[in-house]
């Protein structure tokens, strides 16, 4: 191995994944589809993983769309088409949670995408958000091939530091061996804690939770050229007038 170079030379070129819990059709969603589509349009990424997905953002540019079944559907919009797609419900508790997987036929080979949602939001459900990681993991696993970029977004309910999210990204032991990943925030973060629920935020405030860092850009092991590595991350859609009780997280990887 070339320790100067242990991936080859870097790729220069980039991928833009924004993920986002988009909080279904709850309060006046007509207004906040609106307010989704034009930050949308604004950040103009290639790649898209909803969470709560209803369907109610039109006009978001991009051709090619997935969606998952179940109680809290997922989604993965893509400038590029879709050439495979596989869906998994993950369980654990009275609230199991959603992962949609989407292999994207990019510009240059194979990207791998995987929109997540645990379904246990309550502080003391960490038991069973380690059970759905898991099934996450094991489905990452049994699909992702460790050749090309392979990036998991979406609403964990968790924050870095708990269980669940250590097991994830090589802090603790992983669910499945080889299965972990970079936090785009932790390597290409603007800085700040990142946090995405927040009680500046007038739809999350009413929850009386703390301000949390629980939605996460999360991506594999970089592979040939460092591809799949991030470069950059952003906490966006936390503006005066947010559109979800989430904000969003843009992150830019080597692609």
């Amino acid at each position: 191995m070339n320790w100067d170079e242990p991936y080859g030379p870097l790729i220069g070129t980039t991928v833009r994944l924004l993920t986002w819990n988009v909080w279904g059709e709850y309060g006046p969603h007509a207004e906040r589809a609106e307010r989704i589509a034009a930050l949308v349009r604004e950040l103009e990424p290639d790649v898209i993983a909803l969470q709560e997905w209803a369907g109610q953002a039109t006009g978001l540019g991009h051709d090619h769309a997935a969606t998952s079944s179940g109680e809290v559907p997922c989604a993965v919009l893509s400038r590029w088409p879709v050439t495979r797609q596989e869906e998994r419900s993950l369980p654990g508790g009275a609230m199991p949670g959603s992962a949609l997987f989407c292999e994207l036929a990019g510009p240059r080979g194979p990207l791998q995408v995987f929109s997540v949602i645990l379904g246990p939001f309550r502080l003391d459900e960490s038991a069973l958000r380690q059970e759905q990681v898991r099934a996450l993991s094991a489905f990452v696993a049994e699909t992702a091939s460790r050749r090309h970029p392979a990036v998991v977004c979406g609403d964990f309910n968790a924050p870095p530091d708990s269980d669940e999210i250590r097991m994830l990204t090589g802090r603790s032991a992983p669910a499945v061996p080889g299965v972990v990943f970079y936090d785009s925030w932790e390597v290409a973060g603007a800085g700040g804690p990142g946090h995405t629920w927040s009680n500046a935020n007038p739809w999350a405030r009413p929850g009386l939770y703390p301000d949390r860092r629980f939605d996460y850009v999360l991506s594999a092991w970089p592979r040939a050229g460092g591809a799949g590595h991030p470069v950059r991350c952003e906490v966006v859609g936390d503006g005066p007038e947010p559109a979800s009780d989430h904000y969003a997280v843009l992150a830019e990887l080597r692609y």
